[in-house]
C-alpha cells in the first residue's frame, strides 16, 4: 500500500501521509488538512472513523476479538495477574516485579484515608441519590482537599497523585453504596488486599464479622482486570479532553464517571437486570422476549447482547462466564431473575438468528449477574464499572499529558440560518 492518501477537490489534488500502528492498523493523518485545503474539514459524528491519538496502552480488534493491554492478552492476565498487576501494567508500561508491586500496595494504602470532611458532603446528599452522581460528585470534591496542581514533570508528584487516587477511589465508591443502604461509612483494613479490601468496606455489617470468599474474591479480580481499559471509548476520550485542558487527574475522572453513567456505556450492565426485571414481572417467559428481540417492528431490545465494537465473541464474556457460572454455583443463590438470565444465554447461544448475527452475551450480560449473584445492588453496578476502569482513566490521562498533546477543540459544520437583521420585540 501507497504511504500516501490522495484527496482531490474541484480539480486540485492533495497528498497525506499513512500513518501506521505496531499492529498494521493504517490511518490518514489529517493533521494538515485545513491548511492545505484552505479550510475543508471531514464529519464523522461518533467519531467511528477518527483516531482522536496515538496510543501505547490498548490494542482492540473487534473483528477478530482481540484485547491487549500493552502487549499482554486479556485471557493471560486474566488469569495469571491480580488487579493491582494489571493497574500498574497500565498506567506505568511494565508488569512489576514483587518489590515494585509491594511498594506500590503499600503506597495506596498510605494514602487511602479520605479527608473527614468529605463524610459530610456524603451526609448532604439524600438517600435517593443514584451511586453514579454521588461518585463523580465525591471524585470532583477530593480537588478541593488536593487543590495543589500536579506538576506532570514531576515524576514523585504524579506517582503519589496516582497511588492517591488509587487509594481513595475505592473508599468512595464502598460510601456511594453504604449511603444509599444507610449503613456506617468505613475507611476499610490495611491488612487486606486491594480487592479483598474493597468488598469488606463495601460489605461489613457494622455488628458482625466479615468474612471473605475466595470465589467471589477471584471473580471481582477478573472483573476489575476485564474493565480495566477499553481503548478510546466514550468515556476514556472525555478523561483525555478534559485533561487536554489541563484539568486535573481527580477532575477530568470526574468527567469520565459522568460519561460512563450513560445506559449506552457503563450504565449497560444495570439496564441488562432491569430488563430482566421487566420479563420477571411479565412472567419471566425468556421465549417470548427472544421472539420480540427478533421482530424489528418491536421496540424491545436485547441488553447484554452483541457489542458495538466486538464482531465476534467479546473475550471478556468467555472469561468471566466462566467465573459467573462458579460464584453462582459457590453461592447456590435461589433468585428467579438469574434464572431468567441463565435461560436468555441458553437460548440465545443456540439460536441460528442470534449466532449468525454473533449477537452473543456480552461482558456486561455476565457481570451484572455476577454482581446481583454477590448482593450489590442493581444501581452500583456502574459504579463497579468505573472501580475496574480507574487505572485505564489514569493511564490515558497520564500518556496524554506526557504526550503533551494539545487541547481537544474538534470541528462543526454549521447548518443554522443565515445572517438576518434584527427585529426589535414591537415588530416581531
Amino acid at each position: 500500500m501507497s504511504d500516501k492518501a490522495k484527496l482531490e477537490v474541484n480539480g486540485n489534488s492533495y497528498e497525506f501521509p499513512i500513518y501506521t500502528g505496531t499492529e498494521n492498523e493504517k490511518a490518514i493523518d489529517i493533521s494538515k488538512l485545513r491548511g492545505l485545503t484552505g479550510g475543508l474539514t471531514t464529519i464523522d459524528p461518533g467519531y467511528k472513523n477518527t483516531g482522536s491519538c496515538v496510543s501505547e496502552i490498548t490494542f482492540l480488534n473487534g473483528e477478530q476479538g482481540i484485547l491487549r493491554y500493552r502487549g499482554y492478552s486479556i485471557e493471560d492476565l486474566a488469569e495469571k495477574a491480580d488487579f493491582l498487576e494489571v493497574a500498574y501494567l497500565l498506567i506505568f508500561g511494565e508488569l512489576p516485579n514483587k518489590e515494585q508491586l509491594d511498594k506500590f500496595h503499600s503506597d495506596i494504602k498510605k494514602r487511602s484515608v479520605v479527608d473527614e470532611e468529605v463524610k459530610k458532603i456524603v451526609d448532604a446528599f439524600p438517600k435517593s441519590a443514584h451511586p453514579m452522581g454521588v461518585l463523580s460528585s465525591l471524585t470532583s470534591a477530593l480537588t478541593a482537599f488536593n487543590p495543589e496542581s500536579v506538576d506532570i514533570n514531576s515524576e514523585e508528584e504524579m506517582y503519589n497523585a496516582i497511588v492517591g487516587i488509587l487509594g481513595k477511589f475505592p473508599v468512595l465508591v464502598a460510601w456511594a453504596m453504604r449511603k444509599k443502604q444507610g449503613l456506617p461509612l468505613d475507611y476499610g483494613d490495611n491488612s487486606l488486599g486491594y480487592v479483598e479490601n474493597i468488598l469488606k468496606m463495601m460489605f461489613k455489617q457494622p455488628n458482625e464479622e466479615y468474612k471473605l470468599n475466595p470465589i467471589v474474591v477471584d471473580a471481582l479480580d477478573k472483573l476489575l482486570i476485564l474493565h480495566a481499559d477499553h481503548e478510546q471509548n466514550c468515556s476514556t476520550s472525555t478523561v483525555r479532553i478534559v485533561g487536554s485542558s489541563h484539568a486535573g487527574l481527580f477532575a477530568s475522572i470526574s468527567a469520565g464517571i459522568s460519561a460512563l453513567w450513560g445506559p449506552l456505556h457503563g450504565g449497560a450492565n444495570q439496564a441488562v437486570l432491569e430488563m430482566l426485571e421487566a420479563i420477571k414481572e411479565d412472567g419471566g417467559d425468556t421465549k417470548k422476549y427472544m421472539a420480540k428481540a427478533k421482530d424489528k417492528s418491536d421496540p424491545f431490545r436485547l441488553m447484554g447482547f452483541g457489542h458495538r465494537v466486538y464482531k465476534n465473541f467479546d473475550p471478556r464474556a468467555k472469561i468471566i462466564k466462566v467465573a459467573a457460572d462458579e460464584v453462582l454455583d459457590d453461592l447456590g443463590v435461589q433468585d428467579p431473575i438469574l434464572d431468567i438470565a441463565k435461560g436468555l444465554e441458553k437460548e440465545a447461544l443456540a439460536d441460528d438468528y442470534f449466532v449468525k448475527r454473533k449477537l452473543y452475551p456480552n461482558v456486561d450480560f455476565y457481570s451484572g449477574i455476577i454482581y446481583r449473584a454477590m448482593g450489590i445492588p442493581t444501581e452500583m453496578f456502574t459504579v463497579m464499572f468505573a472501580l475496574g476502569r480507574l487505572p485505564g482513566w489514569i493511564a490515558q490521562w497520564k500518556e496524554m499529558r506526557e504526550r503533551k498533546e494539545p487541547i481537544g477543540r474538534p470541528r462543526q459544520v454549521y447548518i443554522g440560518k443565515n445572517s438576518r437583521p434584527f427585529i426589535s420585540v414591537e415588530k416581531r
